[in-house]
């Protein structure tokens, strides 16, 4: 069943008004029309099961079928801080990481991460990034989109991380899987955690002295190196099967 975001202020009266570039992908794209089902969240973890009662050149009117329908989210919230990768990995750990439940995610420039986004550039790809994380919840039918935010320095992904309740950080060195499934096996439902992963060439020892200062846990992900963007996605899982039982 296909799936879409509607703001909340377009529901009233048991109906969903739908506009904007949805329209065309609904009607021309997909071919449904009045009588087809499709799957409706507000983009604050409240889905509902919709038939299609009327389309128009620039709208879909909807009838709300069932109002309240599982929450497909994660019953922890974690944001991703990623280090960020050269080309056009990012795309990949975003949609990946979506899939696999992440509520948000911040890219950082790390001490060595190869590329060096120009100032002015770098709105216009969280932009982008941003509508790929929409895409990518559109597609694993999840209760919300994640939020993309704007490149930012490791000192200030720092500050933004210590509003969490933890932060925890997969590092080549850790070496106890024990501890990494103990941590796991603690976060009670409802916390915040961030995760930090480095960039290609991993963190500066620097960095690491930095987050173990801001209270951060090194964990493992087990005996073999990861590639930047594996490893954020490698986490999520072991996320997913500890808490998602």
């Amino acid at each position: 069943m296909y799936h879409f975001f509607a703001p909340e202020g377009e529901t009233e009266a048991g109906r969903i008004r739908i506009t904007g570039p949805d329209v065309k992908h609904i009607t021309r794209v997909l071919r449904l029309g009045p009588g087809d089902q499709i799957m409706v969240s507000d983009g604050q973890d409240r889905n509902r099961l919709c038939v299609i009662a009327e389309t128009g050149p620039d709208f879909v009117l909807l009838e709300i079928l069932e109002e309240a329908m599982p929450s497909p989210e994660m019953n922890r919230r974690l944001t991703l801080f990623q280090g960020l990768p050269k080309g056009d990995k990012m795309d990949y750990i975003i949609e990946k990481s979506v899939e696999l439940g992440i509520f948000s995610l911040v890219p950082v420039e790390m001490a060595r991460s190869v590329m060096k986004l120009d100032p002015k550039k770098k709105e216009s790809r969280r932009q982008r990034w941003q509508a790929k994380a929409e895409s990518a919840a559109k597609q694993s039918r999840r209760g919300l989109i994640p939020e993309v935010g704007a490149v930012c320095s490791f000192s200030e992904a720092l500050r933004q991380a210590a509003a969490l309740d933890g932060i925890l950080v997969p590092y080549e060195e850790a070496g106890d899987m024990g501890l990494t499934r103990e941590l796991l096996e603690k976060v009670p439902e409802g916390a915040s955690l961030g995760v930090f992963i480095g960039p290609e060439g991993g963190f500066a020892p620097e960095e690491i002295e930095a987050l173990q200062q801001a209270g951060a846990r090194l964990i493992t992900l087990g005996p073999r190196i990861l590639r930047t963007e594996t490893a954020g996605p490698a986490f999520l899982a072991m996320c997913t099967l500890m808490w998602e039982e």
